[in-house]
């Protein structure tokens, strides 16, 4: 390809709603072009690597076992319904009418389709296990789109299914899924760290996802030396016994001017760890009084999910007020007709200091469950950096990343939903247990930006790059430079390397900095000085210097450099 006939052109200026480096760096090297905010065109560069990821990826999948499909991405609105999705989803699921008024939904991801699907195709045990995926773009209205292709509303997806007889099944399919991604990313140059997830919307009772390390990231993975990773929304945390000794009699002490936790836990002489904390929050349009040990902090998405509510958000003080709750005396003694959940640092001690339902008081000597009940015991803690892991009691680290893929264990969730049965051994007819497997392609690519880059551009691996080689001839027509450049440009070719040749009549300056932009791996230059030694100057991207190749070397050593 010829730079001169590129549909597209790289741009100086940063564009003023590029707020991440993938998307500035994207759209300055004319890979992306933004429709409206959410949707984007790949162009020519951009789709190039695009596809390179795609077929990685597909590659994979069939390795795994996959068989490619391809589903619509109109869906019945009713299906949805069926499985409960559509208030799990809410204004995230773009929804549509028909002429006939029927109420669609552009498909987000395909859970209820495929499993309507393998109930017309799988019947017996000797059916399974199935693995149908397909590569197909999806559709969510984010509240907030932003960085580009990192949270889009449209969006290309890989989402992998696994159907078999039972959880033994599940646990070897989701083996060989977690393997598959890992050599798919291995292959695209960009290491990852797996990590146990919260499931979200898509539901299931185990999940893992694959994060690209990298600063600009908006999740934060924490990790120990021990191998346990977990991003913080799922990450627990070792909390130990506080307190100590007998229970003793609970003592109510007047605390004037002591509201918060630091205040009260100074006033009594007594770490943090010894009181209970009081939170209130509304789910689902309830009153919920939480408790937690003083020194922790409620992690909000499990608490959603042991409350098993879709709609969570802190109680306002006018709401406290009015359920007859008191600020900054308040504890779940006493207190009825109020969903109580508590997380299970409660039990870890003995004789705490709560609030004691009156102003400026508190109570000291708090046990549970003798002085108070909760209606759910659960782990709600946020695990934060410098924690201790709960799996050897070493210490916390923390990364930031990019979530590039989502492995789930659905088990029979959707199979009941939709009453997909197949055959036993037996005769007997049982449930289909299920697994699912996303990457989001888009976001693959820009987390490789965001991971690979420099002050002068992109630094793309090999394998996803849009061209292998950037040939950049320093020339004017008919010289001798020219000659060379063209030769190299068959030859390599014919090689199949995959080559973009510079031959606009631009300064080296220009030339190099757009080389440097496009992130293509290996520069080839040619020029005046170079031709004088025989020979021409070849620099990968990723390094600093580069080296001189004599001519009639050059086809082999970058053939050779190109296919690793």
């Amino acid at each position: 390809m010829r730079v001169s006939k590129l549909y597209s052109k790289t741009q100086r200026e940063v564009p003023a709603d590029a707020d991440t480096l993938s998307h500035q760096l994207l759209v300055r090297a004319g890979m992306i072009n933004q429709l409206f905010t959410g949707a984007y065109t790949y162009l020519p560069l951009g789709y190039r690597v695009l596809k390179k990821i795609e077929n990685i990826v597909r590659e994979e999948m069939d390795r795994a076992g996959g068989q490619e499909v391809n589903m619509p991405v109109i869906q019945p609105y009713d299906i949805w319904e069926q499985s409960g999705r559509d208030e799990v989803m809410g204004k995230a699921l773009f929804t549509l009418y028909d002429r006939r008024e029927r109420k669609l939904a552009l498909g987000p991801t395909h859970e209820e389709v495929i499993t309507l699907l393998a109930g017309r195709y799988i019947q017996s045990f000797r059916d399974l296990p199935q693995r149908p995926y397909q590569i197909q773009v999806k559709f969510r209205d984010e509240p907030r789109p932003r960085a580009g292709l990192i949270r889009a509303r449209e969006f290309m997806m890989l989402d992998m299914y696994s159907f078999d007889a039972d959880e033994e099944g599940l646990d070897e399919s989701y083996k060989i899924l977690l393997q598959a991604y890992k050599n798919l990313y291995d292959r695209c140059g960009l290491p990852t760290m797996t990590v146990e997830a919260d499931s979200g919307a898509i539901g299931g009772k185990e999940s893992h996802e694959f994060f690209l390390i990298a600063d600009s990231g908006e999740d934060l993975i924490l990790h120990c030396d021990c191998g346990y990773a977990a991003n913080q929304e799922k990450a627990e945390l070792a909390k130990g016994e506080v307190g100590g000794g007998e229970p003793l009699p609970i003592e109510e002490v007047p605390t004037p001017g002591k509201f918060s936790i630091e205040e009260v836990a100074g006033f009594f002489g007594i770490p943090e760890n010894n009181t209970f904390k009081a939170v209130f929050y509304i789910a689902d349009g309830k009153f919920v009084f939480g408790v937690i040990r003083g020194d922790l902090d409620v992690n909000e998405i499990k608490l959603q999910r042991a409350l098993d509510c879709m709609d969570l958000r802190m109680a306002t003080e006018e709401e406290v007020i009015e359920a007859g709750i008191v600020p900054g005396a308040a504890s779940p003694v006493g207190i009825t007709g109020i969903t109580i959940i508590a997380d299970d640092s409660v039990s870890s001690g003995t004789n705490f200091v709560a609030g004691a339902n009156k102003p400026e008081t508190h109570i000291k000597n708090v046990n549970y469950p003798r002085d108070f009940n909760a209606d759910i015991i659960a782990d709600i803690a946020k695990a934060n950096p410098g924690d201790t892991c709960p799996r050897c009691g070493g210490t916390f680290k923390s990364s930031r990343g990019i979530e590039v893929g989502h492995n789930f264990k659905l088990d029979t969730m959707y199979s009941e939903a939709f009453d997909t049965k197949y055959i036993d051994k037996d005769g007997n007819s049982q449930f289909l247990v299920m697994g699912c497997y996303g990457i989001g392609l888009g976001r693959l690519m820009a987390a490789a930006v965001e991971q690979n880059h420099d002050d002068k551009g992109i630094i793309w691996p090999m394998t996803i790059a849009p061209y292998h080689v950037y040939l950049c001839p320093l020339y004017r027509e008919g010289t001798e430079i020219s000659v060379v450049a063209e030769k190299l440009y068959a030859e390599l070719t014919e090689n199949g390397v995959e080559v973009l040749i510079d031959d606009r009549a631009e300064s080296p300056g220009v030339k190099f900095n757009d080389a440097d932009l496009l992130g293509i791996p290996v520069r080839i230059t040619v020029s005046p000085r170079s031709l004088e030694k025989g020979c021409v100057e070849i620099k990968k991207r990723a390094e600093k210097d580069s080296v001189l190749i004599p001519i009639e070397e050059a086809v082999d050593k970058i053939t050779r450099m190109v296919r690793g």
